[in-house]
């Protein structure tokens, strides 16, 4: 059932979508059919009408400001709750990105830098059977070329249904099905030390590929959170802490967590395997990879400064030269498979003009982008779900219709 990861979501979303700042300045401008919020809003309530998704919020920034944000339809159907652009979510994969920044802060701090070999820093070694002889350095996390793979069965049943919620209804049905039992959460060390370690009761030598570090990309969910772990041995400080500390509070990300016990639950949206089957409230042992609860607000202001930061105008999180490094390209050309992008930062995408990250989790997809200039860039977050080829198929459809309407709006703005 579980699509983990949407990547053919990013690259077809990425081909269609070219914000105007990349085009030919001689050219002449093409024709714009929408050029106000208000002509965008019924754009876009006319994707809702046609669409699958409960509900959806997008965001678009330029030049620093944020000229548009809106939600539609249902947080949650059931109780009657509209959308809003302080709808909680979780976020997906986007999170890791949230990890990239904690990494660049370290580094900034001086806790390590891309080039320390993770085993000085961690309190169990993490080692290769395949490749004994190579080092595992921070930049390989980073950029998925560590040689550390996902185990899908294992990883899915990181996931679990929080105590307390209904097991009854379909949705419930369905996670479990993909593993997910109703139980507490595992310490994010012990999960990745059973993963790891060869008396672990996750670990196989197939968690590991046959090649040396820095040679190929494999895209690692457990692999992040192993980054994310690393940064909380560094710092000495829980890794929810320190991103709280260095990334939500400097933003003003006030209604941005990991854990839902956090959150505000009036806000916290209704995940849907589709509108008539909602899940129950659900979470993962390796929670950094993809586990923050934010809002098309809050998601706004993290955008709105990864842009300055790409301009050079940003100082909030950390240095410019520190904001430079998260977004530079780190891997040697043709180690980045085409159908992803053309290289990779510190966890972000760089490809066809762009800096992105998307995200999906059981009941919900989302897509964060900007331009590498920091000029233009958007927000799509809905509680839909595109885990199977049908609903991403059909999400893929309704976000590129909503890029469209984006990229007309911007264009005349």
């Amino acid at each position: 059932m579980k699509n983990i990861f949407l990547f053919s979501i990013t690259l077809l979303l990425t081909t269609l979508f070219v914000f105007s700042c990349d085009k030919d300045d001689d050219a002449p401008p093409a024709t714009t059919t929408i050029e106000t919020a208000e002509e965008l809003t019924a754009a876009l309530d006319n994707i809702y009408a046609s669409a699958e998704a409960p509900g959806f919020a997008v965001s678009v920034v330029k030049n620093d400001a944020i000229i548009y944000q809106e939600a539609f339809g249902k947080a949650d159907i059931a109780a009657g709750k509209d959308f809003t652009n302080q709808t909680l979510l979780p976020i997906g994969s986007i999170s890791k990105t949230f990890i990239a920044a904690a990494v660049v802060k370290a580094i900034e701090e001086g806790y390590f830098t891309l080039e320390t070999n993770i085993n000085d820093l961690l309190p169990f070694e993490v080692n290769n059977p395949k490749q004994p002889n190579t080092a595992i350095k921070v930049k390989h996390l980073v950029t998925h070329t560590s040689g550390l793979l996902d185990a899908p069965d294992y990883y899915l049943a990181a996931y679990h249904i929080l105590p307390g919620e209904d097991l009854t209804g379909l949705g419930a049905q369905i996670l479990t099905e993909i593993g997910a039992e109703q139980r507490q959460t595992i310490a994010l060390g012990d999960f990745l030390a059973a993963y790891y370690l060869p008396d672990g009761e996750g670990y196989s030598p197939d968690n590991f590929a046959n090649t040396a570090p820095g040679n190929t990309w494999n895209y690692s969910n457990i692999a992040s959170s192993l980054t994310a772990y690393l940064v909380e041995v560094a710092t000495g400080k829980d890794f929810k802490v320190y991103v709280q500390e260095n990334v939500f509070q400097p933003l003003g990300m006030d209604d941005t967590a990991y854990d839902l016990a956090d959150l505000d639950a009036q806000h916290v949206a209704q995940l849907y395997w589709d509108e008539q089957t909602p899940f129950p409230k659900y979470t993962n042992d390796s929670y950094p990879d993809g586990g923050i609860h934010t809002s098309n607000e809050d998601l706004g202001k993290y955008l709105t400064d990864m842009m300055k930061g790409a301009q050079g105008q940003s100082t909030t999180l950390f240095s410019q030269a520190s904001y430079e490094m998260l977004l530079s390209a780190l891997l040697p050309s043709g180690v980045l498979p085409t159908y992803v992008g053309e290289n990779q930062g510190v966890f972000w995408f760089l490809g066809n003009g762009f800096i992105l990250h998307d995200g999906s989790d059981p009941g919900t997809a989302c897509d964060l982008r900007f331009n590498e200039e920091g000029t233009v860039g958007s927000i799509i977050m809905t509680n839909m779900d595109a885990s199977t080829d049908e609903h991403e198929e059909a999400f893929t459809e309704m976000a590129t219709a909503i890029l469209t309407a984006i990229n007309e709006f911007s264009d005349a703005n």
